[in-house]
C-alpha cells in the first residue's frame, strides 16, 4: 500500500504497430497549458493531432474577442483547433472521434469531460494535475497548497474517470514548496514539471508498462473556486495566515485592504518569525529602520513587500512607503473607510 493506494494492473495496452506515432488530442486553455502542449509536439513518437480549447471570449475595455493562449500557440504551429462551447451536442463527438487519437491529454481545459468523451480514446484520457493527488483535488490545487502551508507539492499524471480528480495515478513528481511562492509563480513551474513527466509517461502507458495506483480516499482534500471576497484581509488573523492568503490569491482574486479609504492590493508579504506587535492594534503600520513596511496582525508582524494601489501599477512596498509617509501609525482597514472612523463603509467593489 502506498499513499495513493494499491497498485492496479497496467491497462494501457500495447504500442502502436509499425512504429507509428502516438496520436494525441490535447485539451487546454490558459497560458501555462502551452507547456505540456509544446512538450507533446517536440517529443519523438508523439503527435498532437487536434487541440481543443475554450471559445474566444470578450476582454479589455473594448470587449473584443480574444483567443485563449493555447489557441494562439496552436495556430502559430499549424495545429488544428476545435473550440466548442461545451463538449456535447451535435458534431462534437464526431469531430473528436475523427481525430483517431490513441489518447487524450487534459491540462487546465476548464470543463469536466462527460463519459461519452472519456470513452472515446482507446488508451483513455490523461490529466496533468498540479498537486500530489489525492491532496488538493478540484479547481484550485496550487492556491490550496499555499493556503495550507504545505512544505511540498508537485504534479500528478492521472487517468481521468467520472469523478473530480479521483482517477488512478500513473506518475507523480514532488518539489519543495518555498514560502515565497505565489500561485502566479508556482503554477507555470508545476506545469513545466508536468510536461516533462507527461512525455516520459505516455510511451510507457501505451506500451502497458505502468501499473495504476488507486487514490486513497482517506487522504483526499478538495480545493474550491475563490471569489473576490476571499481576498479581504482580516488583520486580526495571524501573520503566517495572512502571508499564505496573499500568496495563494495572487494573481486571483488578490488580497486587499484599505489605506485611508482607498483599496490597496497586497501581492507579496512575509510573516516575520518571532516578531511582536507590542500594544499596536492589528492593521497598524510601522516602518523598520531599513525602510520596510511592517503591519501589526493578530499574532506577529507582516512585512509587506509588494503592493498595487487603486488605479495604479504594482510597486515595491518600500517605494509606496516613501511616497506615502503619512501611512506610518495609520491602521489599514477591512472596509472602504478608515478603520479609525468607526464606520464600516463598503469595499468599493
Amino acid at each position: 500500500m502506498t499513499a495513493d493506494g494499491p497498485a492496479m494492473p497496467a491497462t494501457g495496452g500495447v504500442a502502436r504497430p509499425g512504429g507509428d506515432p502516438i496520436r494525441v488530442v490535447f485539451l487546454g486553455t490558459p497560458d501555462f497549458a502551452i507547456l505540456p502542449l509544446a512538450a507533446l509536439q517536440e517529443a519523438p513518437g508523439i503527435e498532437p493531432v487536434l487541440v481543443v480549447t475554450q471559445p474566444d471570449r470578450p476582454a479589455g475595455r473594448g470587449r473584443r474577442l480574444v483567443a485563449p493562449p493555447v489557441k494562439a500557440y496552436a495556430e502559430e504551429r499549424g495545429l488544428p483547433v476545435f473550440q466548442p462551447e461545451r463538449l456535447r451536442g451535435p458534431g462534437v463527438l464526431e469531430r473528436l472521434a475523427a481525430a483517431r487519437a490513441d489518447l487524450f491529454v487534459i491540462a487546465a481545459y476548464g470543463q469536466l469531460l462527460r463519459p461519452a468523451v472519456l470513452d472515446l480514446p482507446p488508451h483513455g484520457c490523461l490529466n496533468v494535475h498540479p498537486s500530489l493527488l489525492p491532496r488538493h483535488r478540484g479547481p484550485s490545487p496550487v492556491a490550496a497548497a499555499i493556503l495550507a502551508g504545505d512544505e511540498e507539492t508537485g504534479v500528478t499524471i492521472m487517468l481521468t474517470d467520472r469523478g473530480m480528480d479521483t482517477g488512478p495515478v500513473l506518475a507523480r513528481r514532488r518539489v519543495p514548496l518555498g514560502r515565497g511562492e505565489t500561485t502566479a509563480s508556482l503554477t507555470p513551474k508545476l506545469f513545466a514539471l508536468g510536461a516533462d513527466l507527461l512525455v516520459a509517461t505516455i510511451p510507457r502507458w501505451v506500451r502497458g508498462d505502468i501499473s495504476l495506483k488507486t487514490q486513497e480516499p482517506a487522504l483526499a482534500t478538495t480545493s474550491r473556486l475563490f471569489s473576490k471576497e476571499d481576498g479581504r484581509i482580516k488583520w486580526s488573523n495571524r501573520a503566517i495566515e495572512l502571508e499564505r492568503q496573499i500568496h495563494a490569491l495572487n494573481p486571483w482574486p488578490r488580497a486587499f485592504t484599505f489605506d485611508r479609504g482607498k483599496r490597496l492590493q497586497i501581492l507579496r508579504a512575509l510573516a516575520l518569525d518571532g516578531a511582536t506587535t507590542g500594544d499596536a492594534a492589528p492593521g497598524t503600520v510601522a516602518a523598520s529602520p531599513t525602510g520596510e513596511l511592517l503591519v501589526a496582525t493578530g499574532d506577529g508582524l507582516l512585512r509587506v513587500d509588494e503592493v498595487q494601489p487603486e488605479g495604479k501599477q504594482a510597486l515595491d512596498a518600500a517605494a509606496y512607503l516613501r511616497g506615502n509617509p503619512a501611512i506610518i501609525g495609520a491602521r489599514l482597514a477591512e472596509e472602504g473607510q478608515d478603520a479609525g472612523a468607526g464606520d464600516s463603509g463598503t469595499d468599493g467593489a
